[in-house]
């Protein structure tokens, strides 16, 4: 009967070492009191026997949790729909797997459970830092992470508030973490200027929940591109980023005597939504009904037809956050993060507007 390797021990590295246990600890924790020699001794030791330090131990011995914690306030059923946070989270799990940490992910239904559970990670020690996503106007989080003494990294600066805000998008108050910033209102803008050039005038914007920096911001830029070619901007319909928010907002907009040309949503799935839409109300896309969506997730590709989106690349934002914490735990400090800007992916469900016949 075949019998299970014992794993090796802090004993065993010790023992084979030549030296303490404790002097093992020191050097596996980069720790100083250890000569170099001694220290690529006890590390070769370690590969040997492929040693593999307990992470409970280590926690207790340099009471540090080696995991970090993401937050999300948003109910499940719209998390599951939204392509954003699996491609984020993704980017953070390939930084942190390789730095041996881990991810503490805990979705709540609402913003004052949200706190609770800020405060439940920093008593009880659970995380060394978190990570901080769908800004708000005036987000009472930031000043929670600092009474807590919480490390973290914000996507996206925080605004000052939202009077300053909607009276210039550009400004940004100080805020007591370092961002990952990735311009969205380019993509957005540009956008909105695709399909300008594609002859529509009459142009509908699905957004999420104006509560949400993101939101606001993205919906200035788009109707302030539509405004400078004197088109109106005020079609907007403000949903929760599900899909079935997606298909009820297409659903209001095209029984509209006025109906739009085009459609813009705050992301994929309400997208591909309102194709649906389209199609059981016998439109054909991009013929008689432009759609276009946000985020390019992989679905964009392969729906019929292939979906215009705004390409924001959450993987490598989530590579990019994981690396800035590691950066703001080691040194005490790190320094804002600009991505490159979201870009238009032009497919085949936008098109040039058509042409009513006239008698």
């Amino acid at each position: 009967m075949a019998t299970m390797k014992r794993k090796a021990t802090i004993n065993d590295v010790a023992r084979v070492a030549g030296v303490s246990k404790g002097l093992v600890s020191f050097a596996l924790n980069d720790r100083p009191g250890v000569s170099a020699e001694t220290r690529d001794r006890i590390l070769a030791v370690a590969r040997e026997l492929d040693y593999r330090p307990s992470v409970s131990a280590r926690s207790l011995s340099t009471r540090t949790s080696y995991a970090f914690g993401l937050v999300i306030a948003r109910d499940p059923e719209i998390l599951g729909a939204d392509p954003f946070f699996p491609s984020f989270i993704a980017g953070v799990e390939r930084v942190l797997t390789t730095e041996g940490r881990a991810l503490v992910l805990s979705v709540v239904s609402d913003e004052q459970h949200e706190a609770t559970v800020y405060r439940t990670l920093a008593a009880d020690a659970r995380v060394d830092g978190v990570f901080l996503t769908d800004l708000r106007h005036d987000d009472p989080r930031l000043a929670l992470l600092q009474e807590l003494g919480m490390p973290a990294v914000t996507l996206g600066r925080p605004a000052t508030s939202r009077a300053q805000e909607s009276a210039d998008p550009s400004l940004t108050g100080p805020s007591p973490f370092p961002a990952v910033v990735l311009d969205d209102t380019e993509g957005v803008a540009a956008l909105a200027q695709h399909l300008l050039d594609l002859g529509h005038r009459r142009i509908a914007h699905v957004t999420g929940p104006r509560r949400m920096q993101h939101a606001t911001r993205r919906g200035e830029a788009f109707a302030r591109t539509l405004d400078a070619a004197g088109v109106a901007s005020d079609l907007v319909l403000e949903t929760d980023f599900t899909a079935a928010a997606g298909a009820s907002a297409t659903d209001r907009l095209l029984a509209l005597a006025d109906a739009p040309t085009a459609i813009v949503y705050g992301n994929d799935p309400m997208a591909i939504a309102g194709i649906g839409i389209a199609h059981e109300r016998g439109l054909r896309v991009p013929d008689d009904l432009s759609v276009a969506g946000f985020d390019d997730s992989e679905l964009a590709r392969y729906v019929y037809p292939s979906l215009t989106s705004v390409r924001t690349d959450p993987l490598s934002w989530g590579e990019s956050a994981a690396r800035m914490l590691l950066r703001l735990l080691a040194e005490g400090h790190a320094d804002d993060i600009e991505l490159e800007p979201a870009h238009v992916v032009v497919r085949a469900s936008t098109g040039p507007v058509r042409t009513r016949a006239t008698a």
